[in-house]
């Protein structure tokens, strides 16, 4: 049996806490808020503290608390020497402090409260200080059903900027996407099988190969029809950006 503790209370927290508490060999031992109204619907099932000194002894400590709060968190803890892993795809291991056992333990998915998740869908990037200490946290990763992968600081960095394009930048295109169709009273569900399949395309294509439209075929005239047709300048320059990008990629330069 693997004992938890979970420190935040955010997205990332909360589907921790839902997938450890499913699992039949992990046991979350207690639940870390600031504010404990967050997580107050989970009183029933786990202990809710909002004083650090209140911890108790865990197997495993889980940061999953905001980026520019790890650091001085850590800190904070009562103890040393014990396994304190954040969650986070853009800090350094090394931005713990040096009295715990520390690593990283990054779920590579995007996360909101009202989703519900698989974490068999969900791969988890792993990252110990001490090689001992691998094994545990791999373990808990498997107690949810998640593939595991053994990922370095830079290479956990480089991950964090790749998934903001393919998730952060993608979803805001869904929604400029969104803003012209509804310009026009056009339907935007009419979308989601080819968002759906152009996602399924690169599951067995590159990228680099699945590439299609207007800018790689080098459509002159579909190009400056679509820049017509769009009103709002931010979104024409977002165009007329991607569009070069496309054909930089594949070989054309202009528009």
């Amino acid at each position: 049996m693997i004992l938890v503790t979970i420190i935040g209370a955010g997205n990332v927290a909360t589907h921790l806490f839902k997938a450890f508490n499913k699992a039949e060999n992990i046991t979350v031992n207690q639940w870390f808020s600031r504010d404990t109204n967050t997580i107050s619907a989970h009183k029933n099932e786990v202990e809710i503290i909002n004083d650090l000194s209140q911890l108790k002894q865990a197997d495993i400590y889980i940061l999953a608390i905001s980026d520019d709060a790890i650091a001085g968190v850590s800190e904070q803890l009562p103890f040393e020497n014990r396994i304190v892993l954040h969650t986070s795809g853009s800090v350094g291991v090394y931005d713990m402090d040096k009295k715990h056992r520390r690593g990283v333990f990054y779920p590579l998915q995007t996360f909101s409260k009202t989703a519900d998740i698989d974490f068999k869908n969900v791969p988890i990037c792993i990252e110990t200080i001490n090689k001992k200490d691998y094994s545990i946290v791999k373990a808990l990763a498997v107690a949810i059903g998640s593939p595991t992968k053994k990922v370095n600081s830079d290479q956990r960095r480089v991950l964090h900027l790749a998934a903001v394009f393919v998730n952060n930048f993608t979803n805001q295109l869904y929604r400029i996407g969104h803003e012209i169709t509804e310009s026009e009273g056009a339907e935007f569900d009419l979308l989601k099988p080819l968002i759906l399949e152009t996602a399924k395309k690169v599951q067995d294509l590159s990228p680099y190969r699945a590439q299609t439209g207007p800018a790689k075929r080098h459509d002159k005239k579909t190009i400056r029809k679509h820049l017509k047709q769009l009103k709002n300048n931010h979104h024409k320059a977002i165009y007329e950006l991607l569009t070069y990008s496309i054909q930089k990629t594949h070989g054309r330069k202009k528009l």
